[in-house]
């Protein structure tokens, strides 16, 4: 009886995944069962940090616009920015203020005049 030869397809399967493990190190990026352990666990760890990434960057920007605005104004607050620049429905992102307060406060500082003088 002549001897059977091995498809290619779960070679194939294999080499995908270790393509994806290659800049592992140690067994991480040569043993296939502990390659394919990783890779689920750096996909998890991935789509995880995605919204903690989201979350960091958010709490930065805050952190940025309460530093400058406390800086100009004596008892004026991040929280009172926000809320004043939703009463007057204007639509500006925590982003883009934080954007303006790092790269040209005295726009930013015009803005939140124009606020405060329209509220009160």
């Amino acid at each position: 009886m002549t001897r059977i030869r091995r498809g290619y397809i779960a070679r194939r399967r294999r080499t995908k995944i270790r393509l994806f493990a290659s800049s592992f190190r140690g067994a991480h990026s040569r043993l296939t069962r502990t390659i394919t352990q990783q890779r689920i666990r750096a996909l998890f760890s991935a789509h995880r940090d995605r919204d903690i990434k989201k979350r960091e960057f958010r709490r930065l920007w805050i952190t940025r616009i309460n530093a400058v605005i406390r800086e100009s104004v004596r008892f004026y607050r991040y929280s009172r920015l926000i809320h004043d620049l939703y009463k007057r429905q204007l639509i500006l992102n925590r982003k883009i203020l934080a954007q303006i307060a790092i790269s040209n406060r005295n726009c930013f500082y015009m803005i939140s005049n124009e606020i405060t003088k329209e509220v009160d």
